[in-house]
Protein backbone atom coordinates (compact mmCIF):
# COMPACT_ATOMS: atom_id res chain seq x y z
CA UNK A 1 0.00 0.00 0.00
CA UNK A 2 1.28 3.52 -0.93
CA UNK A 3 0.18 6.45 1.10
CA UNK A 4 0.93 9.89 1.19
CA UNK A 5 1.47 12.68 4.05
CA UNK A 6 1.27 16.27 2.92
CA UNK A 7 3.15 19.30 5.39
CA UNK A 8 3.86 23.01 5.67
CA UNK A 9 0.98 24.79 5.01
CA UNK A 10 -0.73 27.59 7.08
CA UNK A 11 -1.44 30.94 7.13
CA UNK A 12 1.14 33.44 5.17
CA UNK A 13 0.79 37.38 5.08
CA UNK A 14 0.93 38.44 1.32
CA UNK A 15 4.13 38.48 -0.03
CA UNK A 16 5.71 36.07 1.97
CA UNK A 17 6.58 32.32 1.71
CA UNK A 18 5.58 28.77 2.69
CA UNK A 19 6.69 25.38 1.49
CA UNK A 20 5.07 22.44 0.60
CA UNK A 21 5.98 18.99 0.75
CA UNK A 22 4.82 15.77 0.24
CA UNK A 23 6.56 12.48 0.68
CA UNK A 24 5.11 9.37 -0.52
CA UNK A 25 5.74 5.54 1.46
CA UNK A 26 5.24 1.83 0.77
CA UNK A 27 6.03 -0.19 -1.31
CA UNK A 28 7.24 1.72 -4.45
CA UNK A 29 9.29 0.54 -7.13
CA UNK A 30 9.20 4.42 -8.99
CA UNK A 31 7.70 7.69 -9.05
CA UNK A 32 7.08 8.83 -12.24
CA UNK A 33 4.90 12.33 -12.84
CA UNK A 34 4.61 14.39 -9.27
CA UNK A 35 2.69 17.12 -8.99
CA UNK A 36 0.74 20.22 -7.16
CA UNK A 37 -3.02 20.75 -7.29
CA UNK A 38 -5.28 23.00 -5.87
CA UNK A 39 -8.62 24.19 -5.08
CA UNK A 40 -10.43 27.38 -4.01
CA UNK A 41 -13.58 28.07 -2.18
CA UNK A 42 -16.09 27.83 -4.73
CA UNK A 43 -13.64 26.66 -7.78
CA UNK A 44 -12.37 23.66 -9.18
CA UNK A 45 -9.57 21.61 -8.48
CA UNK A 46 -6.39 22.84 -10.45
CA UNK A 47 -3.14 22.08 -11.79
CA UNK A 48 -0.41 24.40 -9.79
CA UNK A 49 2.63 22.77 -10.76
CA UNK A 50 4.19 19.28 -12.26
CA UNK A 51 7.57 17.75 -12.51
CA UNK A 52 8.21 14.57 -14.86
CA UNK A 53 10.92 11.61 -13.68
CA UNK A 54 13.38 12.93 -16.47
CA UNK A 55 13.00 17.00 -14.30
CA UNK A 56 10.91 18.63 -16.97
CA UNK A 57 8.22 20.99 -14.98
CA UNK A 58 5.35 22.87 -16.12
CA UNK A 59 3.24 25.70 -13.72
CA UNK A 60 -0.34 27.36 -14.16
CA UNK A 61 0.36 30.80 -15.47
CA UNK A 62 -0.75 32.04 -12.95
CA UNK A 63 2.10 30.67 -10.37
CA UNK A 64 5.10 31.00 -13.03
CA UNK A 65 7.80 33.16 -11.66
CA UNK A 66 6.83 32.73 -8.07
CA UNK A 67 5.92 28.41 -7.55
CA UNK A 68 8.68 26.17 -8.00
CA UNK A 69 8.44 22.18 -7.63
CA UNK A 70 11.22 20.22 -7.31
CA UNK A 71 11.82 16.08 -6.16
CA UNK A 72 13.54 14.39 -3.99
CA UNK A 73 13.79 10.45 -5.55
CA UNK A 74 15.76 9.52 -2.53
CA UNK A 75 12.97 10.48 -0.13
CA UNK A 76 10.11 9.79 -2.59
CA UNK A 77 9.34 13.45 -1.38
CA UNK A 78 7.78 16.48 -4.03
CA UNK A 79 8.24 19.91 -2.86
CA UNK A 80 6.23 23.48 -4.11
CA UNK A 81 8.30 26.59 -2.82
CA UNK A 82 6.24 29.54 -2.80
CA UNK A 83 7.00 32.89 -2.85
CA UNK A 84 5.46 36.27 -3.24
CA UNK A 85 2.41 34.88 -2.11
CA UNK A 86 -0.93 36.84 -2.95
CA UNK A 87 -4.48 36.47 -1.40
CA UNK A 88 -6.18 34.79 -4.35
CA UNK A 89 -3.26 31.64 -3.56
CA UNK A 90 -5.31 30.67 -0.73
CA UNK A 91 -6.43 27.29 -1.36
CA UNK A 92 -6.46 23.69 -0.15
CA UNK A 93 -3.26 22.36 -1.69
CA UNK A 94 -3.17 18.23 -2.99
CA UNK A 95 -0.06 16.59 -4.22
CA UNK A 96 -0.62 13.97 -6.66
CA UNK A 97 1.63 11.38 -7.37
CA UNK A 98 1.99 8.91 -10.29
CA UNK A 99 3.71 5.71 -9.04
CA UNK A 100 4.49 2.26 -10.03
CA UNK A 101 4.81 -0.73 -7.62
CA UNK A 102 5.90 -4.15 -7.84
CA UNK A 103 1.93 -4.59 -8.42
CA UNK A 104 0.82 -1.87 -10.17
CA UNK A 105 2.26 0.05 -13.53
CA UNK A 106 1.14 3.79 -13.19
CA UNK A 107 -1.54 4.55 -10.74
CA UNK A 108 -2.41 7.86 -9.32
CA UNK A 109 -2.60 9.06 -5.86
CA UNK A 110 -3.93 11.66 -3.36
CA UNK A 111 -2.81 13.51 -0.30
CA UNK A 112 -5.27 14.55 2.07
CA UNK A 113 -3.99 18.32 1.71
CA UNK A 114 -3.09 21.14 3.04
CA UNK A 115 -4.83 24.39 3.61
CA UNK A 116 -3.08 27.55 2.74
CA UNK A 117 -4.36 30.89 3.40
CA UNK A 118 -2.73 34.20 2.08
CA UNK A 119 -3.75 37.63 3.89
CA UNK A 120 -3.76 40.89 2.68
Amino acid sequence: QVQLVESGGGLVQAGGSLRLSCAASGSIFVINRMAWYRQAPGKQRELVAAVTSSGSTNYADSVKGRFTISRDNAKNTVYLQMNSLKPEDTAVYYCNLDITTIQIDGMNYWGKGTLVTVSS
